[in-house]
């Protein structure tokens, strides 16, 4: 199905561009694009961090733009697992957005549609820390892009990083409001400043960061 343009689509006005039920129906029939949240510079450390990756976990799907580049990323055998309550969530997302399920489900299918070659994908549909509870496999990349809170995210943190293989990663969005260049949001920002740049979390280094994403490393 043809995408609407994107001239058309900068015409709409924001509040009906915006409407969470008009805006899931679009995206879940494919009318127009999943709505990108990271910037070039974002995907290329997240992308670097996900190389040679088994299994996979994102925490915020939000409509699916990232699961996506993870999905063209990664090895055939390899796990994705999506957790997202979906909903409207005010510490996850800009007041007034929501994610659908409905319409992230069919942003995935088609992406996997008629490819043998496609990783696995698993959803949770629940909050991070309850599916974290039930966990017991080894993971070697955990993506922390949902409850953007100072608590959320350490709570995130607190509750996957366990699970990160030798040599895997934790990527953290929104996570550079306090470097030169950086941006981010407070809560991410101040959870990577205590757990890791203050070097309280032994075991762990940043491998890349750049814009507002930060990847660090279980080096033991």
């Amino acid at each position: 199905m043809a995408i609407v343009p994107q001239q058309l689509r900068r015409l709409t006005p924001a509040r009906v561009r915006d409407d969470m039920r008009l805006r899931a129906l679009a995206v879940g029939l494919g009318l127009i694009p999943p709505r990108a949240m990271h910037s070039r510079e974002d995907v290329r450390v997240l992308l670097q961090a996900a190389r040679g990756a088994r299994r996979v976990v994102e925490i915020g799907v939000y409509e699916g733009a990232s699961a996506l580049t993870l999905l063209s990323a990664l090895d055939r055998g390899a796990e994705l697992h999506l957790i997202d309550p979906f909903g409207a969530h005010p510490d996850a997302l800009p007041g007034g957005w929501g994610a659908s399920e409905w319409a992230t489900r069919r942003v995935l299918a088609r992406a996997q549609r008629g490819g043998r070659d496609a990783p696995r994908v698993r959803w949770h549909v629940a909050l991070s820390a309850e599916v974290a509870a039930g966990w017991s496999q080894e993971v070697d990349l955990v993506f922390i892009d949902g409850d953007h809170s100072e608590a959320g995210c350490e709570l995130d943190w607190l509750s996957w990083h366990p699970f990160v293989s030798r040599g895997g990663h934790v990527v953290f969005h929104d996570a550079r409001a306090d470097r030169e260049g950086g941006r981010g949001l407070p809560g991410p920002t101040d959870v990577v400043a205590s757990h890791i740049r203050a070097g309280a979390r032994r075991g762990w280094a940043i491998s890349a960061e750049a814009d507002r994403t930060v990847a660090v490393r279980r080096v033991s």
